[in-house]
């Protein structure tokens, strides 16, 4: 599992999936969602708008597994 530190109160999905390099760009973001099997806490989730604070668990279909964590 990846660890994605923050130093901010939250981040967004699609800048996550930015961070972990499970795509390219932030166009790529929609159809990515459409495509891939996302969840959030063990929730699917296709909103890519998605707050995503430290604690939450993220998995991607193909991509791996991540941990938001607040930065120290």
């Amino acid at each position: 599992m990846k660890e994605i530190e923050i130093s901010t109160e939250y981040i967004q999905l699609q800048q996550l999936l930015k961070l972990g390099d499970c795509i390219g760009s932030g166009g790529e973001v929609k159809h990515f969602l459409q495509e891939t099997e996302v969840l959030v806490n063990g929730e699917k989730e296709d909103r890519r708008g998605r707050k995503l604070r430290p604690g939450d668990v993220i998995e991607v279909a193909g991509c791996g597994s991540f941990a938001v964590r607040a930065k120290s």
